[in-house]
């Protein structure tokens, strides 16, 4: 029963090694990715709408509405939820381009070890040679398909944060007009 549970986890085990150390930190650099992603996801099912709950509960509450004073108000409650809402995303667009990096560096270690092998043994050890080569490879797809995995959520989330501003911009002015 055991083994078969950790039989995914032994298919992982065998890709990361194929791919050698940097698969290690691309893996790292993923795990942290994705925590990122669940985070805002959870932060936008659950604590947006709560947040924004609040923020017009507490516009509402207000005696004044019309100000230049009041508008200013308004303009920071605005301000201070599309803060909340980009909160995690800096990172997140930092983390997207460190695996390709990552990846490319794997790729030079991988063919660094072809170059030894010929160096070493000559061109007769063609098994040697793919092994670096599929090691070059493995860490270049493995970059790659974090990446890309990651531009997909950081454009959603981006776009999704600017258009709930405008929303909740449009939410509080429609506030003022009743």
């Amino acid at each position: 029963m055991l083994e078969a549970l950790l039989t995914p986890f032994a298919g992982i085990q065998e890709f990361v090694d194929a791919g050698g150390w940097v698969v290690w930190w691309i893996l790292a650099v993923a795990l942290t990715m994705w925590t990122l992603i669940v985070e805002r996801a959870w932060w936008f099912h659950r604590i947006y709408p709560q947040a924004r709950a609040a923020a017009a509960a507490r516009w509402q509450r207000r005696p004044e509405r019309y100000s230049w004073t009041a508008r200013r108000i308004r303009t920071a409650m605005i301000g201070e939820l599309s803060v909340a809402m980009g909160g995690t995303l800096p990172l997140l667009r930092a983390l997207i381009p460190i695996c390709p990096l990552l990846g490319l560096l794997g790729t030079v270690g991988g063919m660094l070890e072809v170059f030894d092998v010929m160096a070493i043994k000559g061109q007769s050890e063609p098994r040697a040679m793919a092994d670096g080569v599929s090691q070059a490879m493995i860490a270049t797809l493995s970059g790659l398909a974090v990446a890309l995995s990651g531009m997909y959520f950081s454009h959603h989330y981006t776009a999704r944060a600017r258009r709930e501003t405008e929303a909740l911009n449009s939410v509080l002015a429609l506030e003022d007009a009743k």
